[in-house]
């Protein structure tokens, strides 16, 4: 007796979840380390280890769509050393890393110096307190990302068709935007219902230097914390995020606009797809306002599309001690 194949759309619609505790542990105790900032002074404060996770952490599939649940308290040991040599540590308690919290910004942090008490080490402390919160907002923000990354396509039944089970192909000379309006990639199979999603953030710093940062392969990663590939000319082809991100540029001025490219390497942006990001700079007397707006988010993913906006760029600027200007 034949059984016929359930459709892929029907198969994709019921609730399914993965437990990945184990695997969300692994990815705290070897991402959260690389958290350091430094002062204007010399100073310097870093992770040295996670102490403990608690919590419990899932990857859920409703209706065709990729949900991440987690809700974890991560207790970590921090270090830091000023110009002149002095030593300091202590701990730092997150009560609750959620899926919640870690998009709408963390507030809640318990704080201890465990080295005697100095005006050094209570600079270092001091330091820690001022600058971690926005440095580990940047991290965090990227946990849901490589979770979905990492376990997206065992929980998505996949077919033939084209689908958001895999990566995007390589972009290619074929399908890229062109130069002018901007234009909406179709969907390899049907065209797909788009919109534009606008982030903006003010920086305290200028106009050319964030455009450096944003287009020079090797300052790139001092705030994505990832690999990047860019040669920061027209037609030519860029990664974000060790590859998460990639296109080509169409038009670039200095310190005033970036036109590119853009599909996400993730199972949610459908297979083949691409958006057009364009970033405009506008520097006023002490600080730049920075707009990023893309055009070509499928519609459903206007609202996730905007907390990877936010997560992966400006969360990434204020991690380098980019203050924004409210």
């Amino acid at each position: 007796m034949s059984v016929t194949p359930m459709a892929y759309s029907t198969a994709n619609w019921h609730w399914k979840n993965k437990t990945v505790t184990p695997w969300a542990k692994e990815w705290f105790e070897r991402e959260l380390i690389t958290v350091q900032v430094e002062g204007p002074d010399g100073a310097v404060v870093s992770i040295e280890r996670v102490v403990d996770v608690e919590g419990d952490v899932e990857l859920g599939r409703r209706k065709s769509k990729l949900i991440t649940i987690y809700d974890c308290k991560v207790v970590l040991h921090w270090k830091g050393r000023a110009a002149d040599g002095t030593e300091a540590n202590g701990s730092l308690t997150i009560p609750e890393v959620s899926h919640e919290i870690t998009l709408d910004g963390i507030s809640d942090y318990v704080w201890s110096l465990t080295s005697q008490s100095s005006p050094a080490t209570t600079a270092l402390f001091t330091l820690a307190k001022e600058r971690f919160p926005t440095a580990l907002e940047a991290k965090l923000a990227t946990f849901p990302v490589d979770l979905i990354d990492t376990h997206g396509k065992d929980i998505i039944v996949g077919s033939n068709e084209p689908s958001r089970t895999s990566s995007p192909a390589p972009l290619s000379t074929s399908t890229h935007a062109v130069s002018g309006p901007a234009k909406k990639a179709p969907a390899l199979s049907q065209k797909l219902n788009t919109s534009v999603v606008e982030v903006e953030a003010t920086f305290h710093a200028s106009a050319d230097d964030l455009f450096s940062l944003l287009t020079d392969e090797k300052r790139i990663p001092t705030w994505s914390r990832a690999p990047a590939k860019s040669a920061a000319a027209p037609d030519t082809e860029y990664e974000l995020f060790g590859g998460g991100v990639r296109g080509k540029y169409i038009s670039l001025s200095p310190g005033k606009e970036i036109k590119q490219t853009w599909a996400l390497q993730s199972p949610t942006w459908p297979n083949g797809h691409i958006a057009t990001l364009t970033t405009v700079l506008e520097q006023s007397t002490d600080s730049t306002k920075v707009t990023f707006s893309l055009d070509g988010v499928p519609t459903g993913m206007e609202d996730e599309t905007r907390r990877n906006l936010e997560g992966y760029y400006v969360l990434g600027f204020k991690s380098i001690g980019l203050g924004t200007v409210l």
